[in-house]
Order: structure tokens, then C-alpha cells, then sequence
């Protein structure tokens, strides 16, 4: 039986999405590969919500649904800008983010109570708010409100840097 509170956090999925997309409404191309001395590009920002090339987050979900506490070695400050995404356009980007985040929302809109309450073992958020030891409901909000937010932040900092 889904729960409100995966219904809740998949309309928060959405919202962060919708409003990084608004964020990115009007980059050229042009725009979207330069980047700030030291800082990331646009595209580099998108790619980096995408998750590893071919893999996305959707992994890390999978291995809380699927074991006992796994322990997930989570990439932090990695643009993922590798493989056949420098070549791809900001479009192509936007449209992966969008479907990796889609897919989560429509997973986390049908999750249980349990299946929320399951736990995972992230050692590189030991000292963060989230903590090493994660429900399922505090990693996803953990990407969405915190991740998503930093992100779309991000944006705005560098778009305004790039004038």
C-alpha cells in the first residue's frame, strides 16, 4: 500500500525539478559550456543531477529496496561529465534529468511505509545532517530538498557570475 508520505515526497521530486527546469529556461549553448574560473558549467551541473553516465541514483533506491542496510560508497563533487555527455546539448542533458528524477518521483509515489523505513550505510555523510545511516524517506528527501536545492542555488550563482 503506497503512503502519503511517498506521495508527499514524489510532489516535492517534481516541484525541485520544475523549478531547476525554469532555472535553465533561456541558456544557449553557448552559455551552457562556459564556466566561472574554478566552478562548474551549466551543463556540468545538470550532468552532475544526472548521476553517473548510464546508471543515474535509481541504483542506490534498488539497493535500499532490495537489502539489509547496503552500504552505498556515494560520489560527492563529481560533475559525472565523462563518456557522451560533453558532446551532448543542454537540451539533452535537461531531458535525462528529467527522466531520472520522473522515474523517481513515480517510484517513491508507490513506496509503503516499510519500504520507507528501510535503512542504508553512507559513510561519506557520516558527519552531514542525512547521517551514515539513512531511511529510504531521508535519502530521497536528502536528494531533492538538499541536493536539488544546493543545485538549482548553484545555478543561479553561476548563470549570474557568466552574466
Amino acid at each position: 500500500m503506497t503512503t502519503s508520505e511517498g506521495a508527499r515526497l514524489a510532489q516535492i521530486i517534481r516541484q525541485k525539478v520544475n523549478e531547476f527546469k525554469q532555472i535553465c529556461q533561456g541558456i544557449d549553448e553557448n552559455l551552457a559550456s562556459r564556466a566561472p574560473a574554478g566552478r562548474w558549467s551549466p551543463k556540468e551541473i545538470v550532468s552532475h543531477l544526472c548521476g553517473p553516465e548510464g546508471k543515474g541514483y535509481m541504483p542506490t533506491v534498488r539497493a535500499i529496496l532490495g537489502q539489509d542496510t547496503p552500504l552505498l560508497e556515494v560520489e560527492i563533487e563529481d560533475p559525472f561529465f565523462t563518456g557522451k555527455r560533453p558532446s551532448m546539448t543542454l537540451a539533452e542533458l535537461l531531458s535525462e534529468f528529467e527522466g531520472e528524477y520522473a522515474h523517481l518521483a513515480e517510484v517513491t509515489a508507490g513506496l509503503s511505509t516499510e519500504q520507507l523505513q528501510r535503512k542504508a550505510h553512507i559513510p561519506v555523510f557520516k558527519d552531514t545532517p542525512l547521517g551514515e545511516y539513512p531511511t529510504l524517506a531521508e535519502w530521497i528527501n536528502g536528494m531533492t530538498e538538499f541536493h536539488l536545492d544546493f543545485h538549482i542555488e548553484h545555478m543561479q550563482e553561476i548563470l549570474k557570475e557568466l552574466g
